[in-house]
């Protein structure tokens, strides 16, 4: 799939859908949204704006849709600031999955892919003195601590190892790599560690009652979408 952004209201709503998917989160009820008021979901609350943030610049250009995306980005910088993310608009695809906060810090010609997973300690960035910046494919985990650095483009369904630097283009589909330079370690199923958002919010599930693995999970969207 190539890269998406937001470019009108079904989609804001589907990047948001994938997104709750991706961090493991039920559709709201009364008790959740009490408990999120009591303890909020800094990450949800991260990406929410981000994405609104997202529709605004992209899709809104009235003068008092300006002053609302000015209000937003100011909620958008702070939770940056509390969390530690440097992540710029319009970078990252749907079905983004971020574990936990911690410095994150994304180029801004960076370009990730759909249902992807980024760890503390991530950087993707351009190389000194260059402008281009990565292009990530989809489904793609990137580990704690990994540093993907200049203008190459990484294929679909890659894992990237915890503290690993990835300097070259790497075409190949559905392997992990690692080390200092990364290279190829082994064949890889990826849909152990991340989850096919994007596919599942198209669908229209949700995450209320599917107690299921990773493996399991993927698996029975898999199904659907051929199904669909």
């Amino acid at each position: 799939m190539a890269y998406r952004k937001i470019t009108s209201k079904e989609d804001y709503r589907l990047f948001l859908a994938a997104d709750r998917f991706a961090l493991g989160i039920a559709n709201p009820t009364l008790k959740s949204r009490i408990k999120r008021l009591i303890f909020p979901h800094y990450v949800w609350s991260f990406l929410k704006c981000m994405r609104m943030a997202e529709y605004y610049k992209n899709c809104k250009s009235s003068p008092f849709s300006k002053v609302i995306f000015a209000l937003i980005m100011m909620r958008f910088r702070k939770l940056s600031l509390l969390l530690g993310f440097d992540i710029p608009l319009n970078t990252c695809g749907p079905g983004l999955s971020i574990p936990h906060h911690g410095t994150i810090v994304v180029n801004h010609n960076a370009k990730i892919g759909t249902n992807c997973r980024l760890h503390v300690g991530t950087v993707i960035g351009a190389s000194a003195g260059e402008e281009g910046a990565p292009n990530i494919g989809d489904n793609c985990y990137i580990g704690p601590g990994a540093k993907v650095f200049g203008d190459i483009t990484l294929g679909d369904n890659i894992i990237i190892g915890a503290n690993s630097v990835v300097n070259k283009s790497i075409s190949e589909s559905g392997i992990a790599i690692a080390g200092m330079p990364a290279k190829k370690i082994a064949d890889f199923d990826v849909k152990k560690v991340i989850l096919l958002a994007y596919e599942a919010a198209k669908l229209g599930m949700d995450r209320d009652n599917l107690s299921l693995s990773k493996e399991e999970l993927n698996a029975l969207i898999e199904s659907k979408w051929r199904d669909r």
